[in-house]
């Protein structure tokens, strides 16, 4: 792609150029953005032919390796390691009861009220939360609720936890693409959140009702649910986790949450971390 660019920038200055040079870059990562390309992705991550790379991945992407739950000679895999769990004692969920809590360590790429049934401006476009939820009957709870979108880059651990205690009421499995959701994909493309392939939590606790939204990207080959699926979960319990890095979106039924004062928006947070206050009925 590089080169491409280079080839393209001498002949393309100013704006005509830096119009070039998003459309050439779109039209890249359209083609670039098929399930067969993740799928093959993923299958040599999953295979011992990966073996060699782990190390070299996680000095590449700074990875905290003392926080593994095993020593990376122990992995047998490229994908064994990417999932892997830590060991005890390394994130601290939050304890109190009416705490909401990341699911994930991220960085919160957006977050703010939801303006009837709109999530506006996350990095210049605006989102429904109809399409977000794929025209779900449960899209009503959320038209003027809160929602926060957590990126998951490759350095971060990339298990899911659940961001309430609380029971699962239903999930959805929504088909996709597989568009990249960094920096980039959310700017340039149009719309990858809800166009992405996704997997869908909806959970019932004291205040209300939470949707826990995990958004696959390019070379993810899959989001998995950890087993045994299980209906009553606590804060912090695993749900599920990512096969390379993704992004989490959580939606917050109406007046049911107050965001922490720290504010949220750029945060680089952990999973655990409190991140606002779940508002029980009165």
């Amino acid at each position: 792609m590089c080169w491409v660019l280079r080839l393209i920038a001498p002949s393309r200055k100013g704006r005509d150029g830096s119009r070039m040079t998003k459309w050439l870059l779109r039209s890249m990562t359209e083609l670039s953005s098929r399930k067969w390309i993740s799928s093959m992705t993923g299958k040599f991550a999953q295979s011992a032919a990966s073996r060699p790379f782990i190390s070299r991945f996680a000095k590449a992407y700074g990875i905290k390796t003392e926080e593994a739950e095993k020593p990376l000679s122990q992995y047998k895999t490229l994908n064994e390691f990417f999932t892997r769990r830590l060991k005890p004692g390394f994130r601290e969920v939050h304890a109190s009861v009416d705490s909401l809590t990341s699911p994930v360590d991220a960085l919160i790429t957006g977050a703010g009220p939801i303006e009837k049934g709109t999530i506006l401006n996350v990095k210049g476009q605006d989102y429904t939360i109809d399409e977000l939820l794929n025209g779900s009957p449960r899209t009503a709870n959320y038209m003027n609720g809160y929602y926060i979108v957590l990126y998951l880059s490759p350095t971060d651990y990339h298990r899911i936890h659940t961001p309430v205690s609380g029971r699962i009421v239903e999930r959805e499995h929504v088909l996709g693409k597989v568009y990249p959701v960094n920096d980039f994909g959310l700017t340039h493309m149009r719309r990858v959140l809800s166009r992405n392939e996704r997997l869908i939590t909806y959970m019932q606790h004291s205040g209300g009702e939470t949707a826990v939204v995990k958004v696959g990207a390019m070379n993810v080959s899959s989001i998995q649910y950890v087993q045994p699926l299980k209906a009553e979960m606590a804060k912090g319990d695993e749900l599920a986790y990512f096969e390379f890095g993704s992004t989490v979106v959580l939606l917050l039924e109406d007046d049911t949450f107050q965001p922490r004062e720290a504010g949220l928006l750029g945060s680089k947070v952990a999973m655990g971390e409190r991140l606002g206050t779940l508002i029980e009925e009165s």
